[in-house]
């Protein structure tokens, strides 16, 4: 026996027993977290069953972050649990109503599709096709990959008002080709060769562009309407643009080169990269039947969500693509029903939807903004600004959705906030409505998108929660230190 083997047999009992410990303490944090907000006494003017409720959704939000069972049985769990106990409807009939409330949101089903999507650009050649036509183009390094993913998203953002169809729609199937090209893999040691970096950069990226752009994001229409309704005044495109300009011109160039510096990928530059790719083209020769139709699907999803949103709900025009998919063979649909990882999100997701649903269904953000708000009105002016923006942006820790978010939580924070005079109703509108897509990148769950990107095996659970909380900080440290005087020099 050598050396190495008695090494082996030495650290094999320790590594297995830190492993169980581990375990075990994934286990039980949900229990002790969401049993201390539970024991702890009903803050006054909250219900005890929406304090219990909270109790349950901690505990939940835990197990699906330290994931003692996958995070889509934890979240179903959570959402059961509440159910047959009653906490956000007392009557069965309701209470089953609300639990299944979340697969009927039509982002949980553009998620799916968006799935499907993928497969499709994957199985019929597509996705490597428009992956090697960027490599060709700007594969010299990997930063300039990054660059062309923020500027592809940021061309899509003005003309298409779902961040969910842009991104996991569009962006991801493309983007999602490119690492393996690379010998980039998901769920392995080589997913930061260049995988990891260029999928977190066009996730990101669409949260600028969902802030920069009115039609960016369908949320920021509802604000728009609340907005008109709250204040009678209402925003016109250009004037909501010209106001997040500066922000969003400094976050799109800053943020590749930000995140190429706390995120890197390990390989830098690949100047043999575009001459190869051009040869694979070569390989590949012209496009085939199902790649057309493939991308005349897509071509026409994309015109649907741009133009026809007022008519048809994007997850609608994204399921009959699915099914133009099957029809003209593009995908069978034995491969549609058998892939798991998109059953599993879309269950996931459904879930947490519903979970923070409850959240507002039993008053508790009601409560909790109620009482945090009023409390900075007492501050300096910038202060007070930067406390509500702040409050209302990290609130989104909750949520499950930007339009939920915007839904609950904006007309509360408007309402509150243009009481304090320290700036015009107007400013106060735009202060509290430019953060909405940029609130998307906090959590795995904060918007449609994340799901798909988290499920793509390239970005870590770890790495997902902190560098949400980074770019969170600085898109808020950015945001602050400019939109309030360039608000001021635009005469709102």
């Amino acid at each position: 026996m050598n050396v190495h083997s008695v090494a082996a047999e030495v650290a094999s009992p320790v590594t297995h027993a830190r492993t169980r410990q581990s375990a075990v303490l994934r286990a039980i944090a949900p229990f002790i977290i969401g049993g201390a907000v539970l024991l702890t006494p009903t803050p006054e003017g909250l219900t005890a069953n929406a304090w219990h409720f909270f109790a349950l959704f901690i505990a939940t939000i835990t197990a699906i972050i330290t994931e003692p069972i996958p995070g889509a049985a934890a979240g179903l769990l959570g959402v059961l649990v509440a159910c047959v106990l009653g906490l956000v409807r007392p009557a069965p009939a309701q209470a089953t109503a609300w639990a299944l409330s979340g697969f009927s949101n039509s982002t949980v089903w553009l998620i799916f599709a968006a799935y499907m999507f993928a497969c499709g650009y994957s199985k019929t050649g597509l996705g490597k096709r428009i992956a090697l036509l960027l490599i060709r183009a700007l594969g010299h390094r990997t930063l300039g990959l990054g660059y062309a993913v923020t500027f592809a998203d940021c061309a899509l953002a003005p003309v298409t008002p779902s961040a969910t169809a842009r991104s996991a729609g569009t962006i991801y199937p493309i983007v999602s080709s490119i690492p393996e090209l690379y010998g980039s893999h998901a769920n392995d040691a080589t997913a930061k060769r260049i995988g990891s970096y260029l999928l977190y950069t066009a996730l990101a990226a669409t949260m600028v562009t969902s802030s920069m752009f009115l039609t960016g994001l369908a949320p920021n229409t509802m604000a728009i309407a609340i907005i008109a309704k709250a204040i009678g005044i209402t925003i016109p495109w250009m004037e909501w643009f010209k106001g997040f300009l500066p922000v969003g011109i400094i976050l799109l160039l800053v943020q590749p080169l930000l995140l190429y510096w706390i995120y890197p990928p390990q390989i830098k530059q690949a100047p043999e990269a575009p001459r190869w790719a051009a040869a694979q083209l070569r390989e590949m020769g012209p496009m085939t039947r199902e790649e057309i139709t493939m991308l005349v699907l897509v071509i026409a999803a994309l015109g649907f969500w741009i133009g026809g949103a007022d008519f048809v709900d994007p997850a609608i025009v994204a399921g009959f693509v699915i099914l133009g998919m099957v029809i003209f063979g593009v995908v069978p649909w034995d491969q549609i029903v058998s892939h798991s990882q998109a059953w599993n999100t879309l269950i996931w997701f459904a879930t947490l939807v519903t979970l923070a649903g409850g959240l507002a269904e039993t008053k508790f953000l009601d409560w909790l903004a109620a009482s945090m708000v009023p409390m900075l009105s007492g501050l300096g002016a910038y202060a007070t600004i930067a406390g509500v923006v702040l409050t209302f942006f990290f609130l989104h820790y909750f949520f499950a959705s930007i339009t939920a978010h915007t839904a609950t939580l904006f007309p509360l924070f408007l309402a509150v906030a243009v009481k304090i005079p320290v700036v015009t109703p107007v400013a106060w509108a735009l202060l509290l409505a430019y953060p909405l897509g940029m609130i998307g990148v906090l959590t795995p769950y904060a918007s449609g998108q994340n799901a798909v990107y988290y499920g793509s095996g390239y970005i870590k659970r770890k790495d997902f929660w902190v560098l949400g909380l980074i770019l969170g900080v600085v898109y808020m440290t950015v945001y602050l230190a400019i939109i309030v005087k360039w608000l001021e020099y635009l005469g709102v």
